[in-house]
């Protein structure tokens, strides 16, 4: 990447999220270059793809079938969105998921809520994202930052975990740069102050909850005020250089957004099954073709 393109690529971002695109951009160079050094330690590649201006995609995953974790996994999502807020997992179900397929998908994890506790066990298990949901008080987000990030940013204790395992010997040294942060705004109080909760240096992302605030607000998507309600969300978060985030249905169909919630496990079984039962082809195969036992999902 040339520099008068970085500089231009970069500019408005707030100090952290600058940091993170300029590592970004200089992997990117360093793995088409024999470079002597070695590249910077950046393995979160949600963080690359957003520094490249790409959209991402997570998939829902609410279960704790290994089978159904790994084939999520694998599908071609940039990360996966583990919900443990609305969910019966708890953290060894979800530890062993993410053991069992890290990847290619970036494990991401909604929390139960930004305590302490939730935090520490989400880092520590492998998580690379935090989203933090509810946010409607500075101080439930910035105890959220506090926990998940080791000092001097924050006070992540130093313990037991599968994180080295995972993402490197190294991972107290780099997981500060690695780890990424997601706000949801889902009610009012929240829209209220989301110009302070952007501005926050080690918000990430902030996520416009399309379902909650139409339940706390009672407004439907299409209503004025609920628009505006979201554009305010919107506006604010792409004034402070952070990334505006939203459910994968406004892909495509509503500008400014770059991070999105996909549907979960069900749902997409459900789809392809309509699908399968319609006779469509399988990738990669023409129509008419059964695919060879022991190759589905691959």
């Amino acid at each position: 990447m040339q520099t008068m393109n970085l500089v231009g690529a970069v500019s408005g971002l707030a100090p952290r999220s600058l940091a993170r695109t300029v590592a970004a951009a200089a992997l990117a160079v360093l793995s088409t270059a024999h470079a002597a050094e070695p590249a910077p330690a950046l393995y979160n590649t949600v963080i690359e793809k957003l520094a490249r201006g790409e959209q991402v995609v997570g998939g829902t995953v609410s279960t704790a079938d290994l089978n159904v974790y790994c084939a999520m996994a694998s599908a071609g999502f940039d990360f996966l969105w583990i919900e443990m807020q609305h969910s019966s997992l708890t953290y060894q179900e979800v530890a062993t998921m993410i053991r069992a397929c890290p990847g290619p998908a970036i494990p991401f994890i909604r929390v139960p809520d930004g305590t302490e506790g939730d935090i520490q066990k989400a880092v520590d298990i492998g998580a690379l994202g935090i989203i933090v949901p509810m946010v409607d008080t500075l101080e439930k987000i910035q105890n959220a930052i506090t926990f998940a990030n080791y000092p001097p940013l924050g006070k992540r204790s130093q313990g037991g975990g599968q994180y080295g395992a995972l993402w490197g010997r190294n991972y107290r040294q780099t997981a500060n740069d690695n780890i990424m942060m997601v706000a949801m705004i889902e009610n009012p109080a929240g829209a209220e102050i989301v110009d302070q909760i952007a501005a926050l240096d080690d918000v990430d992302v902030v996520f416009v909850a399309s379902s909650d605030l139409s339940s706390f607000t009672g407004l439907r998507q299409g209503d004025p005020q609920y628009e505006a309600l979201v554009t305010k969300i919107k506006d604010a978060t792409l004034k402070a250089g952070k990334y505006v985030a939203g459910p994968s249905a406004w892909k495509g169909t509503r500008e400014g957004y770059s991070f999105f919630q996909g549907p979960p496990e069900t749902a997409l079984i459900q789809s392809g099954a309509r699908l399968s039962l319609r006779g469509e082809a399988d990738d990669g195969q023409p129509r008419g073709v059964a695919p060879m036992e022991g190759s589905e999902g691959r």
